[in-house]
């Protein structure tokens, strides 16, 4: 067996330890060739290719570093390789490059995105691909949890412990900006982790004036400062109440300078108070995974192993009620995971005092 294996779209802790976990485990226990495809796709369609065999040995050192050794990137669509005359197929060239380097499938580490890709390679140009769901937002809803994620989140929870002792000493509201796109989880569970006050979702269209009447209250307790939280798809509900249409969103969320601006804005118009905005941005994407993390992907690492050598192509590795396991690929890309408006981490954030910034 001769096996490729490859990381697309955004970085995460954790990417290292699932290559090093296969390659260990299908070359002492196998005896397959392993094939480093560098940058994502690109390493199969770029002249010359950039592949490289993949040992034990080479894999030493990999289970605590951060980031990829065989480089990503999140622009290598083969579907719609970017030229300056627009997008164009490139699919085609990819199974051939496949099937000239004698390649028996490839291994696609990677988020919604890169899943999708794998898919379609598997289903329209017959590459047979395994998937191990990689994302720190969290947001694959085929999977009850992704590596890179607890990292994030202990990123964002130091974050906040570091910046209530700024906010303490000097009485502010300090605004945290952290990742997830289009779902809430890492503010939410980071929020609650590191005692925030608010927290600012994109599944909750928020009130500024809810928020601000929060910022006083504490002031009127004795309590002159704030800890928010803003998830960076988080947007302030229109004034009907009603949320920013979902094609809307991103153009709202870049005129507007990011979540955390617009939310620092709309809340300073109702209350009198000195505030500060920090954006964490590839910060959580950077440095060493966390235990769980590392634990968690080389888990998948070894269940991608064993879906190749079952000859389970086209599913993708996740974990569900603690077991390991396959899914169809179909299925994995099939819907997203959101932070639910009655998801009981949000009523346990509310137990506490936290303010989400709407009625429930």
């Amino acid at each position: 067996m001769r096996v490729g294996i490859l990381t697309g779209g955004g970085d995460a802790p954790g990417l290292n330890a699932v290559i090093r976990a296969f390659v260990k485990y299908a070359i002492v226990s196998y005896g397959w060739d392993v094939i480093g495809v560098e940058d994502a796709f690109n390493g199969l369609l770029e002249s010359p290719r950039r592949l490289r065999a993949m040992t034990p040995r080479s894999c030493q050192g990999l289970l605590h570093r951060g980031g990829t050794v065989l480089g990503t990137t999140n622009h290598g669509d083969p579907f719609a390789w970017s030229t300056p005359a627009g997008p164009i197929d490139r699919s085609g060239e990819l199974a051939s490059a496949v099937a000239e380097e004698e390649l028996d499938g490839l291994v696609v580490i990677g988020g919604d995105g890169t899943m999708r890709i794998a898919w379609r390679l598997m289903q329209e140009r017959g590459i047979p691909v395994v998937g191990v769901p990689k994302t720190i937002d969290n947001d694959l809803a085929a999977t009850d949890v992704t590596f890179g994620f607890q990292s994030a989140v202990d990123c964002a929870t130091d974050a906040l412990d570091r910046l209530h002792t700024t906010a303490e000493s000097h009485d502010r509201v300090m605004f945290l900006e952290v990742m997830g796109r289009d779902a809430g989880h890492i503010a939410l569970v980071a929020g609650i982790s590191g005692g925030a006050d608010v927290i600012l979702l994109p599944e909750i269209p928020y009130d500024p004036a809810r928020v601000a009447e929060k910022v006083a209250r504490r002031v009127r307790n004795g309590r002159p400062f704030t800890l928010v939280v803003v998830a960076e798809g988080a947007l302030p509900a229109r004034p009907d109440g009603s949320a920013v249409p979902a094609g809307e969103v991103k153009q709202a969320l870049k005129d507007g300078g990011g979540a955390g601006q617009i939310a620092m804005r709309a809340v300073s118009r109702y209350v009198d108070a000195e505030a500060r905005l920090c954006v964490l941005g590839h910060l959580q994407r950077g440095g060493s995974p966390v235990a769980v993390d590392r634990l968690l992907a080389t888990r998948f690492g070894v269940a991608a192993v064993d879906l190749v050598a079952a000859g389970r192509w086209g599913e993708m590795v996740r974990i569900h009620h603690d077991v390991v396991t396959g899914v169809p690929l179909a299925e994995a890309t099939s819907s997203m995971r959101f932070v639910p408006a009655d998801s009981q981490l949000i009523a346990t954030g509310r137990a506490v005092g936290i303010e989400f910034g709407r009625a429930v």
